[in-house]
């Protein structure tokens, strides 16, 4: 436990400091051409699309990139309640960069969301995301609030609560 604290620890002083040094990459930065291109690479790659863009699926990728990253209406239920992919664009232009690596450093989360994934980038790759997904402008409405274990979504979910076989 004191490990994983320190490891916490040291992970925000890294983002505090990365936050100080330069001043221009707080608030609204601006991008290089590099990070936009560095960024849809990671969002592609990274599945991002799969539960953020609606439709991206089941359109084999060819969803437009100005309907990129607005969250969907279809929920993903298990244990921890129903969560909902978020409108990222919106999100990104309510916090920060620097708000953003704290996140990244620090949110936990349920599936089908993976946090851990993105803390395992450099730095330079979460803040390329993060440019990357804010230059698209915001874009849509807030998607549905969560909704708690004991209550069932009002929307269309996917089932993904954990389960275990039956003895052979």
């Amino acid at each position: 436990m004191v490990r994983k604290s320190r490891a916490v620890a040291v992970a925000l002083v890294a983002v505090a400091v990365s936050c100080l040094v330069p001043s221009t990459t707080r608030g609204a930065p601006t991008p290089t051409a590099g990070e936009l291109a560095r960024g849809r690479s990671l969002v592609t790659f990274g599945a991002c699309n799969d539960c953020h863009t609606a439709g991206w699926r089941e359109s084999d990728g060819t969803i437009p990139t100005a309907k990129w990253m607005i969250g969907t209406s279809v929920g993903f239920r298990g244990p921890w309640g129903t969560v909902y992919p978020a409108n990222v664009r919106q999100r990104f232009w309510m916090v920060d960069e620097c708000q953003w690596l704290a996140m990244v450093r620090t949110r936990g989360g349920h599936p089908p969301m993976t946090w851990h994934d993105i803390r395992g980038l450099s730095i330079a790759d979460q803040r390329a995301i993060y440019r990357f997904i804010r230059s698209l402008g915001p874009a849509g409405k807030l998607t549905h609030p969560d909704v708690p274990p004991d209550r069932l979504p009002d929307t269309p979910y996917y089932d993904v609560t954990p389960m275990t076989p039956a003895p052979r």
